[in-house]
Formats: structure tokens, C-alpha cells, sequence
């Protein structure tokens, strides 16, 4: 009978200590960890970007590497292509709880890469479509690594980043 009362003390012993149980002590001083600080920006993990200045929603999906094919051979696969399937993308697309999308102008999509640091999880070095067009049936791309717009072909593949407004 002894041992049976040694075993069961022992058992609720280590049970209390490996529960995180203080044993009583009064001794133990919790750190004050300060108030919360507020993040700067919105983060909406692997969805959207939302630039308050302009109150833009931004889509921000993975690429695949059926896209990223697609723009390196020239044909249209979800968010790369020609300028209509981009523009037909857009419209088409229900992302994030939304159905308002568009393809972005140029200068929307110059000023979201104008800014400092990288606002989108998921991005490419190469151009975006916008829906601005320029002379000779051209529409104008950004290339986010400058943020400049630049003439292309709307037979010319590129990737596609939707935008909605707030």
C-alpha cells in the first residue's frame, strides 16, 4: 500500500511539473511586455495589398510556372498574357471576396512601385500590363524594378496584377 501512495504522489508531482504548475510560488514576477504596437500597413497574408494613400486594393496572388512559361513563350495562362486576356482577366476575376476588378492605369500601377519597398508578397521583375494605351494600337506596361511605363504590343504576353478600389 506504501508503494501504491509513493507511485501516485510521484505521478501527480511530475504531472503538476510538466503542466507548467507554480507549486504555490508567490515568487515569480511576470515581465509588463507594454502596449501593442500598431503594424504600419494592413497585411493581408498571400491576398490582397490595400494602399490607404490611394485607397487601392491590389490583388497579389502566387504566379505559377505555367504563367511564368507562358510570358517567357509569349501565350496567355491565368495571370499572363496578350492585353485581352488581361483585360478579360480583370473583369472576370472574383478574388478576395470581390468581383470589382480591373486591370490597373499606368500611372496607378507606377505609383505602387514608386513607393519604398517591396508591398507585394508575391511579384516579377518583368512588365505588367496597365489599361492605359499609348500610340499605334500600344498599351503601356510597368516594370516594377523602375517603376516606368513603357510602349508594347497588346499581342505581346505579360503578367497581369488586378486593382479594385476600396
Amino acid at each position: 500500500m506504501k508503494k501504491y501512495i509513493v507511485f501516485l504522489w510521484s505521478f501527480f508531482a511530475i504531472t503538476f511539473g510538466f503542466s507548467g504548475g507554480d507549486m504555490g510560488r508567490e515568487d515569480i514576477i511576470v515581465p509588463n511586455l507594454g502596449a501593442i504596437t500598431q503594424i504600419e500597413k494592413p497585411y493581408y497574408p498571400k491576398k490582397i495589398y490595400i494602399d490607404e494613400e490611394t485607397n487601392l486594393m491590389w490583388q497579389d496572388a502566387s504566379y505559377t510556372d505555367a504563367e511564368d512559361g507562358a510570358y517567357a513563350n509569349n501565350y496567355s495562362v491565368g495571370k499572363v498574357g496578350v492585353f485581352q486576356h488581361a483585360v478579360r482577366y480583370c473583369h472576370n476575376l472574383d478574388y478576395a471576396g470581390y468581383q470589382d476588378w480591373r486591370l490597373p492605369t499606368a500611372n496607378e500601377l507606377m505609383a505602387v512601385h514608386h513607393q519604398i519597398g517591396q508591398n507585394f508578397v508575391y511579384f516579377r521583375s518583368k512588365d505588367f500590363w496597365t489599361s492605359t494605351p499609348t500610340t499605334a494600337g500600344k498599351h503601356y506596361v510597368v516594370y516594377p524594378a523602375d517603376a516606368y511605363r513603357y510602349k508594347r504590343s497588346k499581342k505581346q504576353s505579360n503578367y497581369i496584377r488586378c486593382v479594385r478600389h476600396t
